[in-house]
């Protein structure tokens, strides 16, 4: 695999989830995740507690492959920042090492200036360096 900037790399990532244009972000995704890509968010606390009461074994919300991963993206996005609500930011340096990279982003509210929500990726690249596994770990 060759070098990857593991800063730029994150700045693209997070970047797509503020990105307006569906159309651009379906060309983001493709330039960062491999085909077969997956992404893994671990849900928040009461989501994952309703659904262990349900029986299930394991909470993850997962998409898979590109289609997949543009829908995800395009939800959040109209969920969280087309309202006007809420931008995307890297909070801490990435860093990587061999085919992981990780850092921390944030959920920063516009109208009460402040963050109010955040989480920690977990990527593992593919040898062409596009993402191959996406953690999510929410705060």
């Amino acid at each position: 695999m060759s070098a990857i900037d593991a800063q730029d790399l994150a700045d693209r990532y997070i970047a797509l989830w503020n990105e307006p244009d569906p159309e651009i972000r379906r060309k983001i995704v493709h330039d960062l995740w491999a085909q077969d890509a997956q992404h893994i968010l671990l849900p928040p606390q009461q989501m994952h507690e309703q659904a262990v009461g349900l029986g299930f074994t394991s909470a993850a919300l997962e998409a898979t492959g590109h289609d997949e991963l543009h829908a995800r993206v395009t939800r959040a996005y109209e969920e969280f920042v087309a309202p006007g609500t809420y931008v995307f930011r890297v909070q801490e340096a990435a860093r990587g090492l061999r085919d992981v990279i990780t850092f921390r982003w944030e959920a920063f509210h516009r109208e009460e200036g402040k963050v109010t929500g955040g989480g920690r990726d977990f990527l593992v690249l593919d040898e062409a360096g596009r993402i191959r596994l996406d953690y999510q770990f929410p705060d």
